[in-house]
């Protein structure tokens, strides 16, 4: 069952809001709320027992899949990501399904040829997903276009991302014509991905000023609590006509996560942007979570506020990774060194927006960095792909000289990177040919090879 968004007139263009417009609210516990908060351990089962009550409450979407769910189903919960999202359609029958998708690199950590990106995007539409939130680390948009492209042709509503981060090369022109490309190339709608709860309130409130004045369609915001500003940010992007903002059910909000979607409902009731949604209903489903959270206690994440986001812009799954990585090498009395490490890697990186991979690429040469004594004496494979432009495109060209210490001599290419991968479906499809049960194996097995492998061996 797909619910077709091409045509989508229910957030309003141009121009801010008409009195008495309501606000939508995109609710993320099935996916980044239990992503930024559980390690994305949350199984299908604690899904499908509240399914039904978040199904009548009325949200504008439920953002389902994509991120890191397909990669968590398979490595830590024995699920396969694809049964997720059938089962679950066939529940939620009156509530948008929508995903978070890596551009090229769909739901991996690597650009994927076109036939895959193809491949992937038509089987997740045709399985129930409605809204195709797509975007990429960089905002080079030649990495978004082919899952754009096909989103569209296969009926689904294309959301295209501008990712937020702060810079000398970011600012509020740089965001508005990279969404004005993103509309001209097909998009529905825009969302501002704030991954790191860096958008503070009165940036908030120009940012979506210009983009409401600029573009013809709606325009979204999702941003974390990891700094503290989330909230108030929000609330100046209602007042700038923002059309719809992400929220995660209190259980599983802040922190890292969301703002709670109970506090923003209740903002905004009886004011002209009253997102409608009943609160009784949402007080009963942030119940079932609570109750569920006890059988996730190994993994729950704090849900303090943490300002050291604003300080080394670093988002809050980021910062606990490098925790546990130099946790793991008895270095942890070096976080501090590797903290302030992470934006000069970053600069001369040219300031790559710290998203996945992005974050993990540079967070993990500022811990070589720190790690050895010696800047770039070591460099990891994905740090001199992205120098080479196999990522794409930096938003701002890497020195000469920091170039020659990452790859010496070697040439970077000015291409698409896609344009240079080979056709991969046929092949995959021989390599798992006696254990495959259906197509979306394929796709499975390109994703994540060895953990796929397993899986499937398994099954």
């Amino acid at each position: 069952m797909v619910l077709n968004m091409n045509t989508d007139v229910s957030m309003a263009p141009k121009g801010k809001p008409t009195a008495g417009r309501p606000v939508k609210i995109t609710e993320t516990a099935f996916r980044d709320a239990h992503q930024s908060l559980l390690a994305t351990r949350m199984k299908t089962e604690d899904m499908l027992a509240v399914a039904d009550r978040v199904d009548s409450v009325g949200y504008y979407s439920l953002e389902m899949w994509g991120g890191a769910t397909f990669d968590t189903c398979l490595r830590y919960l024995n699920e396969d990501p694809w049964d997720r999202l059938r089962v679950l359609r066939k529940t939620l029958k009156n509530t948008k399904f929508q995903m978070l998708l890596r551009g090229q690199n769909l739901v991996g950590y690597h650009h994927y040829p076109d036939d895959v990106v193809e491949s992937f995007v038509t089987h997740a539409v045709r399985e129930g997903i409605d809204i195709m939130r797509i975007f990429d680390a960089l905002n080079d948009v030649r990495n978004m276009a082919k899952a754009m492209e096909v989103a569209k042709a296969a009926g689904a509503h294309v959301q295209a991302c501008v990712v937020y981060t702060l810079s000398p090369v970011h600012n509020i022109d740089h965001y508005v014509n990279t969404a004005k490309t993103l509309e001209q190339m097909g998009a529905d709608s825009i969302c501002v991905k704030d991954m790191a709860g860096l958008l503070a309130p009165y940036a908030s409130y120009d940012l979506i000023t210009r983009l409401k004045e600029e573009l013809e369609v709606p325009v979204q915001l999702h941003s974390h609590y990891t700094s503290g500003m989330a909230g108030m940010a929000y609330l100046k992007a209602i007042e700038a006509g923002v059309d719809c903002v992400d929220t995660a059910i209190s259980a599983l909000a802040l922190g890292t996560s969301q703002p709670p979607t109970e506090t923003i409902v209740a903002a905004l009731q009886d004011t002209p942007y009253d997102t409608g949604l009943d609160l009784r209903k949402l007080t009963d489903i942030g119940s079932h979570f609570r109750g569920m959270k006890v059988r996730y206690q190994d993994v729950v994440a704090p849900v303090d506020v943490n300002t050291d986001a604003l300080r080394w812009q670093i988002p809050g799954g980021m910062l606990s990774n490098l925790r546990a990585q130099l946790a793991a090498q008895g270095m942890l009395d070096k976080l501090d060194e590797v903290l302030a490490e992470v934006p000069r890697v970053r600069e001369e990186m040219g300031y790559p927006p710290l998203v996945t991979p992005m974050s993990q690429i540079v967070g993990t040469q500022a811990v070589l960095n720190v790690a050895t004594g010696q800047r770039y004496a070591i460099k990891s494979r994905e740090l001199k792909d992205y120098v080479k432009g196999l990522y794409g495109r930096p938003p701002t060209p890497i020195s000469d000289e920091v170039r020659k210490m990452v790859i010496g001599d070697e040439e970077v290419i000015t291409t698409r990177p896609a344009d240079l991968l080979e056709p991969e479906l046929d092949k995959a499809r021989s390599k798992i040919e006696k254990y495959l049960l259906k197509e979306e194996d394929v796709l499975t097995y390109i994703m994540f090879p060895e953990v796929a492998l397993g899986f499937l061996k398994n099954r």
